[in-house]
């Protein structure tokens, strides 16, 4: 039934749900975390109320595990059918539309409205995988042209180092920059909800697509919230994705007053300073050239029994 609704099966989920009448499925659907996908009816039930009953079900066994928001991607067309329902439209462009249930957006915002500066603000959104001198000359280039600079260190645990561990190496290294504000990115921001294709090694068709809703969602709420007029990124020359990330920036974002400032990334050695390649070294346990790829407090770290277990244990990863 999925695929016969023109939506492609997705083998990856935690609950897949349907409803069937006189032995026939007339309306399926899945969550994998905290997106709902593969939500479909048959024609003749559309615009009933099988669609509600797919998103109750499904709604319910998410907060059993313990989210608190979900979200959907659909056709601009259909957006309306899940305002309905009491999904919030995030953002949309004219090929896809990104709508939350559960109001996290606006509660994520409110959490930090005491952040929020006037002036001239600006924002780097990265992952830090580990942190590295190419982010410490992003995150000090940045906050050298404007008032207040937000570090928005993304969320996911798709990471080689956990969230906790990453946003800690940032704190340390960034701490002497009294206008640098660190954030936690949530869901809104280079998360596997706005832009899963960042943790896919190879990319996804769908990238694109993904990546303009991520962009979208930046320009049209996060940005207005934290008065940020310029996004900073570093020239990505090893990444195919990372790449085309950052050409999308500059094509969508000044289209909503937002300037792109992209700075040349840091070298050593003859090639760029990354945390990939930090990774590839820890990964064949060579610790020798740290000092000249990330900052003290991150070697410290690295190299501490804590971080030690982490790439010893789980060697490269993304």
């Amino acid at each position: 039934m999925i695929e016969a609704s023109g939506l492609t099966f997705e083998p990856r989920f935690d609950d897949l749900v349907g409803i069937v009448e006189a032995g026939r499925m007339v309306a399926v659907g899945a969550r994998d975390g905290r997106v709902l996908k593969m939500l479909a009816v048959a024609r003749e039930h559309q615009g009933g109320a099988l669609l509600d009953q797919i998103v109750t079900a499904l709604v319910g066994l998410g907060f059993q595990e313990g989210f608190d928001s979900f979200f959907v991607f659909t056709a601009p067309s259909q957006a309306t059918s899940f305002e309905a329902l009491n999904f919030t439209l995030l953002a949309s462009s004219g090929r896809s539309a990104l709508l939350e249930y559960g109001n996290g957006l606006n509660r994520y915002l409110a959490r930090h409205r005491r952040l929020v500066r006037p002036g001239v603000n600006g924002a780097v959104v990265a992952n830090c995988n580990p942190f590295t001198f190419g982010h410490r000359y992003l995150v000090e280039q940045a906050a050298s042209l404007v008032d207040q600079l937000y570090l928005f260190v993304v969320r996911e645990e798709r990471s080689l180092f956990s969230f906790e561990s990453r946003f800690r190496m940032v704190r340390e290294g960034t701490c002497d920059l009294p206008n640098v504000t660190l954030l936690d990115a949530s869901c809104y921001a280079v998360s596997s909800v706005t832009f899963p294709t960042y943790f896919l090694k190879d990319g996804d068709p769908g990238g694109a697509i993904q990546m303009e809703l991520d962009l979208l969602l930046f320009a049209g709420r996060i940005a207005p919230y934290f008065n940020i007029e310029t996004r900073f990124v570093g020239s990505e020359p090893l990444s195919r994705t990372t790449a085309c990330y950052n050409a999308a920036m500059h094509k969508i974002l000044p289209d909503y007053g937002i300037k792109v400032t992209e700075l040349e990334r840091m070298s050593a050695r003859d090639a760029a300073i990354s945390a990939s390649r930090v990774r590839e070294q820890l990964a064949r346990g060579d610790s020798g050239e740290l000092a000249t790829l990330v900052p003290e407090s991150t070697r410290q770290f690295l190299l501490s029994r804590e971080g030690r277990r982490v790439w010893e244990t789980r060697g490269n990863a993304v």
